[in-house]
Order: C-alpha cells, then structure tokens, then sequence
C-alpha cells in the first residue's frame, strides 16, 4: 500500500499548467519531475517487497487520516488533516470508527493553509519544508501587525470554516517561486534574502501569519466538531506541526481532547498506508482503543546492542568508559548535567518523526540562564532566537507548565506556570531595537532556557513505560537538583539529519563543543578524545 497516488498528482500538475499557462523549459522540468520516480512508484515497491504482492495506491489524505487515527487513544474521532498539498486535497475531514474511516468533506488546490504558510516563510528568507518551524519560533517576536492585511488580501476565512487563497497573490505552478510581485507589494518590499540579518518587518509578519493560521485551524476544528458531532479530535498533515496552533486548539475546549501523529508529515503517510492495508485489506479485527495510544513513544527506528556501539566508536578510537546500571549512569550523567555541560544522549530506539525525544537528543539544564544561547551559537549552529523545548517528567508537567495532560510528542505549546515566571523589560526592544539577544538573554522565569519570549515552552512529558532510560534520567536530576525538567534538543546541527548511529553522535559531538556523549552504556569525555581533524569550513556545505 503507498501513501499517495502518482496518476492523481500528475492529473492536478498537467491541469495547473494547461490553467495557468507555463514555457516550454518549465514544462519540461517539471515532466522530467512527474514522469520519473514519482509514476514508477508501484514499480520501486514491488521490487522490494518482491514477487507475488500485489501494490496499491491511497489517496494522501486517506493515509494521513489513518496515521492520525489508528495509532490514537480514541475508539472514535472527528480526523482533520491538512498539509501543503496530496494529489489535489490540501485539507480533509474524516471520521474514525473502529476499523472504519468515512471521508466528510475536504478543500483542494490551490486553497492551502500549508501553501499560504510555505509562502510566508520563503518570504521572510527561510527555506521551505525546513524553515516553517524558524516563521513559528521568531511570531513570538513580533506583533501581529499584518493580520488584517493578510485577511483582507491573503486569505478568506469563512464561518464554515472553510477557507480560500487570493491567487492573485501566489504562483503555484506558474514558475519556481511561490509568490507574485503583487506579495511583495503588500509588504513594503522584496523577500529577505537567506542568510542576511531579520528585521521588524519579518518578525511582525510571522506574528501575524501564525495569527491567523490558528483562527483558521479553530475554525476548521470548529467546523468539524458540528459536522460530525465526535468528543475527540485527530490531527495530521504538514500543518498539524504548529504546535502553537495546536496548544490553542487544546486550550480552546473545542474537543474534548486532541491527538497529533507524531511524524505529521508525509513520513506518517507510510504508517498511514500499513493501517490501512491492515485494516482494510486483511481482514484484522477492529482496533482496540486504549488510555495510551499505540504509538509507543514513537520509539520506533534503529536500535543498537553495546558490541554494535563498541564497534562504531571504534572506527574512530573513541575513548569511553561503561556504565551498565541504569541507575548509577543516570546518576553520572545528571551530576554532569547540574554542572553545566551540554550532553548529547543516544539511547534505546530512534525516533519516528521530526521531534527528538531522548532517543537521539542533546540535553542540558533549564536553569542555566546561558544554555539556550550556548546551544544555538556553539552546538547547534543556527539563530540565535530559536527556543528550546522542556522534558518533563509526565506526573509533574502540571507543576511546571499550564498543562494538565501528557505531551510525548513535542506537539503541544503551553505556557509556563505563572507562579515560575519573571516579569522582564522588552521595551527597547519593543520600540524598535531588532537585537534579539538582547531579549534571548534575558531570565523570563526559573527555567529561562526552555522559557520563549512569551513565557511558552514546546513540552515534552515523560515516562518509564516508553522510554525508560530518559526517565530515569530525568528522575536522577530531579533527585540532584529538585528540577524535573531538562533541555532537550534535536541531536543533530544546522543542516544535517539527526543522528542515526554511534558513529554519527560520535562525530557530531566532535564537531561541536557537546562536552560529554552517552551512547547506550558508554560515556565520552571531549577532554580524553584522541584529537579531531576536519576540514575548517566543513559547516559551509549545509545552507541550511
């Protein structure tokens, strides 16, 4: 089963450009684009699976609403799924019973909340399918100065919830880039160029873009909760990463309770595919709901045996010590933590997903004022203004954060409890000063390296049964230093994929100034390693 259907997608480029006109060199690009791998689909994955099994196509919607549904605590659900585009839906609503799923209404290219997002982002100099997430860390930031115009200009946000895009304002289809003139004219000027410094003007816009994308997603979350009348709500699809959005939804009471697909992505769409095949096609007996979800933790990629990690850290002669008792290692490693010292931590199962989440992470501690900067500018390479998220163990979110449930997935923004919080002067700021440092540093709260400039933090709840060796991390810090939160980062710098094997955290922590590396039951110190020799510019092959 295959999460999309290329026959589809080809229908709505073929019909795009016999629309909106195209010459000659874009149309062959973009046959050499459709004609190619994307047709032979059926082909690649019959070769891998081998003879006699049969290959089907899914709609990208249906597959996005399967992942979103199948894996959920829910025994019935309202599925809103939207993203940027999947043959010709950006957005559908389904509803999940048992081993069913009943499609109820969608809209479809070019009307896209994922497009319109996509637009902004190239706009403010950052790159598409990667820079969302930077437009959602830097709307904090700015002031919302633009929803109006956006509204007015951009977007029609109908009571039905419903939605529909200005076309004279983009250019999907039309050529390589998103956006017509007629955008940059709305905002006073060109795109940034990548790279180059962010001013007022880009913070304000991604304040108003992420603005009025959650009144769209409460209104489509409205919309569905009428038309199908269910407690529970199910989310995937590229947009399903707002998690800002997503904290609104929750907070906003409309369901009773949300569930987002870890990997929201079009990666969920494979897992989507299997539910289906499985459901649908083999005749399985309906799914059992329970009070988690059956996801597990999205701990579900690679997993290395301590002779498999020996071997790797041995191809570079790494020096390590072992540590096999789960409880004097976490104990060790918390002790480095409360130090100060940046970890990178590599344990158990990858994660499934866009979000590291203990398996392949880099942690530090919370309360350290420095920490968020640190991490950006010495080990992550990357903008300074971008938050960090919080771990938490699961029974004490409630005591840190405004949030009275578990968040495994990184999904959900939440503000930090009042009562932690630090009143701080933005003022300067505010009035014009663009130094964003300047605000980045200082204290808004008690944990100021997982606290945003608006007293928000992207949470992560913990606990033993999916992954029990962070959890027992976290504990040992908390019994050290009666905080039960750390900082918990992607393992991975600006423009590389996150690590998958001992060898890749190896060389990552060298590269960076990490200070220690936990793989499974080895610890490395960077004072013992043997030294490291690199090409100085090696950052200079990752844009981005």
């Amino acid at each position: 089963m295959f999460y999309d259907d290329p026959a589809l997608t080809l229908d709505r480029v073929l019909t795009t450009m016999a629309v909106e006109g195209t010459d000659d060199e874009r149309f062959r690009e973009v046959m050499r684009s459709q004609l190619g791998p994307k047709q032979r689909a059926r082909e690649f994955v019959a070769a891998e699976l081998g003879p006699g099994i049969p290959v089907r196509f899914t709609r990208h919607h249906v597959a996005h609403a399967a992942s979103a549904f199948f894996p959920s605590p829910f025994d019935e659900a309202a599925i809103l799924t939207m993203d940027g585009v999947g043959e010709w839906e950006t957005t559908s609503l389904a509803v999940g019973e048992g081993a069913s799923l009943t499609p109820v209404q969608s809209i479809e290219f070019p009307h896209s909340l994922g497009l319109l997002y996509s637009s902004v982002t190239r706009y403010c100099g950052f790159k598409v399918n990667s820079g969302e997430y930077k437009l959602m860390g830097l709307a904090p930031y700015g002031t919302p100065i633009y929803q109006d115009l956006i509204r007015e200009n951009l977007i029609a946000l109908h009571e039905d919830g419903s939605f529909a895009l200005n076309l004279d304002y983009f250019a999907f289809g039309r050529g390589d880039g998103m956006t017509t003139a007629r955008f940059d004219e709305l905002f006073g000027g060109p795109p940034r160029e990548q790279e180059s410094a962010i001013s007022r003007r880009e913070m304000d816009i991604a304040a108003s873009i992420q603005a009025v994308t959650e009144d769209a997603v409460l209104g489509l979350a409205r919309n569905a909760r009428e038309r199908t009348g269910k407690r529970h709500l199910c989310l995937a699809g590229g947009v399903a990463l707002n998690c800002v959005a997503n904290g609104r939804l929750l907070r906003e009471g409309i369901f009773d309770d949300i569930w987002i697909q870890p990997a929201a992505g079009d990666a969920g769409g494979a897992l989507g595919a299997a539910y289906i095949g499985y459901h649908a096609l083999a005749d399985a007996e309906p799914r059992k709901a329970g009070a988690r979800d059956a996801q597990k933790g999205s701990y579900l990629g690679s997993l290395y045996s301590m002779p498999e990690v020996r071997a790797e850290l041995g191809m570079d002669n790494a020096v390590f010590t072992e540590i096999e008792d789960d409880i004097e290692r976490a104990e060790t490693v918390a002790s480095l933590l409360a130090d100060g010292n940046v970890v990178g931590f590599f344990a158990g199962r990858m994660e499934f997903g866009p979000r590291s989440l203990g398996g392949r992470s880099i942690i530090g501690d919370p309360r350290n004022p420095a920490m968020q900067v640190q991490l950006n500018l010495k080990i992550k390479y990357r903008e300074s203004f971008r938050p960090f998220a919080p771990a938490v163990l699961e029974d004490r979110v409630s005591e840190y954060f405004e949030l009275d449930r578990p968040s495994p997935y990184m999904l959900l923004v939440a503000p930090v409890a009042e009562e932690r919080c630090i009143e701080y002067d933005r003022s300067a700021f505010d009035e014009g000063d663009d130094d964003m440092l300047s605000v980045v540093r200082v204290e808004r709260s008690d944990l100021p390296s997982i606290t945003h400039v608006d007293y928000s933090a992207r949470v992560q709840t913990v606990q033993s049964e999916t992954n029990p060796r962070f959890h027992e991390l976290l504990s040992a810090f908390e019994r050290q230093t009666g905080c039960g939160v750390l900082v918990n980062t992607s393992f991975n710098v600006r423009g590389e994929p996150i690590v998958a094997s001992p060898r890749d955290a190896y060389r990552c922590f060298m590269r960076t100034e990490m200070d220690v590396l936990v793989v499974e039951d080895a610890i490395l110190y960077k004072q013992d390693q043997p030294s490291w020799k690199e090409d100085d510019d090696w950052r200079a092959r990752y844009d981005d």
